[in-house]
């Protein structure tokens, strides 16, 4: 087995930015568009899209923006980052809220992923660095429940790395994430939000 070493001048060659844009209703997002190392200027490449998704009760909380361009960039064996060194754009921590009442904020969830999907997709697209038709996208846990509704309900993605996910709510029938609902109470969001029983529509490959 041969593994390819970190070397430090590929990896001091990485540039990272991050870039904020508004989703079609208005409310702000933003992700940390990072480019490989062998990265030249107008090339448009295969993007890695990396996101959790967050509930917030209103818009401007949503639009908020953590962490620093200052910090050194690290890169661990899981960490999505690892695809810089073959050649993809990654969008790391890119915002993927759903902005609503928190007793039914889920009865938009779809919609509203899918909004974001799309304005990520666009943002990166327009700034010449993303091929469109060559996105990726993935997450871990409730990020994972999100790739695998991505894939089941658009077409956005050419395929996704949904890691340690959830996928039939069924089997969480007294709440899951920030849902305060039963399953008796909210049926049919509990059946929508259920990858599993689309899984006959999935036409990208899913990891």
């Amino acid at each position: 087995l041969r593994l390819t070493p970190l070397r430090p001048d590929r990896l001091r060659k990485i540039r990272r930015e991050l870039v904020k844009f508004r989703r079609a209703d208005g409310v702000e997002l933003s992700f940390w568009m990072y480019l490989p190392p062998d990265y030249k200027e107008g090339e448009r490449r295969p993007t890695f899209v990396w996101a959790y998704p967050l509930e917030f009760t209103d818009a401007g909380t949503a639009g908020q923006v953590s962490g620093s361009s200052q910090r050194f960039v690290s890169f661990a064996g899981a960490s999505p980052l690892m695809l810089l060194l073959d050649g993809y754009v990654v969008l790391n921590d890119a915002t993927m809220p759903i902005v609503g009442d928190p007793k039914t904020v889920n009865d938009k969830f779809i919609e509203q992923i899918t909004m974001n999907a799309r304005a990520i997709v666009d943002k990166a697209t327009d700034l010449g660095v993303t091929d469109p038709k060559r996105v990726a996208v993935g997450g871990h846990s409730y990020g994972a429940f999100m790739t695998a509704n991505l894939l089941a309900h658009t077409q956005i993605f050419k395929t996704g790395i949904a890691r340690s996910g959830a996928y039939n709510r069924t089997l969480t029938p007294f709440g899951f994430q920030s849902e305060q609902r039963m399953l008796w109470e909210a049926k049919d969001v509990y059946l929508k939000l259920s990858p599993f029983l689309f899984a006959d529509k999935l036409r990208e490959p899913i990891l």
